[in-house]
């Protein structure tokens, strides 16, 4: 029995050929930061293999443009403006260069220093930390509703609102309040109730602002503002409910620094939450993330300018101080990539980016570059494509 031989054309030879000797399509990493004081966000192309960055196009947004987030499919970037008008704009993510393009944008009835979205992607979640409250949107085909479906009242000033990763419970922050809300989510109607109990109390004198959940989702990290101290909770898979596990400093043990207070507008009339006439020497903590692969966790601290590094076990959910490092002036906000090999920071009082390598024996961030970026520049998110 003889076997069929297939017979190629020149032109299929050539494209078999072709397609043998082409390397796959590799996966690309942007990398996008909110520019306040511009009105603008820039972005940029990491490259994976040696954490330098490619500066790309400047896109407007409006004045104070801070929280943004990225719905989980990577089709598109939220950025919240936080001046009146206050709004939400939607922009389509080009799987291949990484440009933004502007698809919508929503009005916003307060404004919001937090935005996140839940595991579907179909419902944005919001915090007002003027107005002390969160807020539920849908979402359709990328576009924010211009209705609200839920407002939920807080104490004061709501930093920060997050899902878990079963996408079943959401958390609020609330700063001056000293609180931390639990509330339930039902993703197919987008419906949210308070937990019960409704909140756990923050310990005394720490003020919750920004979370981070474990990649197992067994732990909630969330870092304190006026003390800089890391509040570890773990959660119950079944109620969503917190139990504290440690409060852990973020703070080196010869600090200077003093416990600072809230910012803003005087509306708490505890004397300890009163904001302070010099706060040159205040501690003012931001931002937290933990690294992808789990093993490490990062803070920033403005005052100082300094990264705090953590390694994290993952049976326990303890953290073990690493040391500080030196970043941006002023440091609000960061982000790490997803193969957890590099740390992107900016700075509200720097003209400059910055990008470390995070030693995976230590969690020790080594300087690799420097790159410019719009002023005021205070939230950056990091999009593997």
């Amino acid at each position: 029995m003889k076997l069929a031989i297939p017979t190629f054309g020149h032109a299929s030879l050539w494209i078999l050929a072709l397609a043998m000797c082409t390397p796959a399509l590799h996966a690309t990493t942007f990398v996008y930061v909110s520019n306040a004081a511009d009105g603008t966000i820039s972005t940029y192309q990491l490259n994976e293999a040696t954490g330098k960055l490619t500066p790309g196009e400047t896109v407007p947004v409006g004045k104070q443009v801070m929280p943004m987030a990225v719905s989980p499919d990577h089709h598109y970037l939220y950025a919240a403006v936080r001046s009146v008008p206050y709004n939400v704009q939607t922009f389509t993510i080009d799987p291949r260069s990484g440009k933004l393009h502007k698809l919508s944008q929503s009005p916003l009835g307060y404004s919001l220093a937090y935005i996140s979205l839940d595991k579907t992607g179909r419902y944005m979640f919001g915090s007002s930390y003027d107005d002390d409250l969160f807020t539920v949107n849908s979402i359709k085909k990328g576009v924010v509703s211009d209705k609200v479906l839920q407002t939920f009242k807080t104490e004061q000033n709501a930093h920060s609102v997050r899902i878990d990763n079963s996408n079943r419970f959401i958390f609020v922050a609330s700063l001056a309040g000293e609180k931390v809300y639990g509330y339930r989510f039902d993703a197919q109607t987008g419906k949210v109730t308070p937990n019960d109990p409704p909140y756990i109390d923050a310990p005394a004198g720490l003020a919750p602002r920004h979370p981070a959940f474990s990649p197992d989702g067994r732990f909630l990290y969330i870092v304190d503002e006026e003390q800089d101290k890391v509040i570890t909770y773990a959660l119950d898979p079944n109620s969503g409910k917190l139990t504290q596990v440690a409060v852990t400093s973020a703070m080196p043990a010869d600090t200077t620094l003093v416990p600072g207070a809230p910012r803003g507008a005087v509306r708490n009339h505890t004397p300890a939450m009163q904001p302070h006439a010099d706060t040159s020497n205040d501690i003012w903590a931001a931002d937290i993330h933990i690294t992808p692969d789990g093993n490490y966790l990062y803070t920033t601290e403005r005052t100082t300018s300094v990264l705090t590094a953590f390694k994290v076990d993952k049976a326990s959910g303890a953290l073990t101080f690493v040391g500080t490092f030196p970043t941006e002036k002023q440091p609000r906000g960061f982000n790490i990539s997803a193969n957890s090999k590099y740390l992107v920071s900016s700075g509200e009082k720097s003209d400059t980016l910055s990008v470390y390598d995070i030693d995976p024996a230590t969690g020790k961030l080594q300087f690799n570059g420097k790159y410019p970026v719009g002023h005021d520049a205070n939230w950056v998110e990091i999009v593997k494509l």
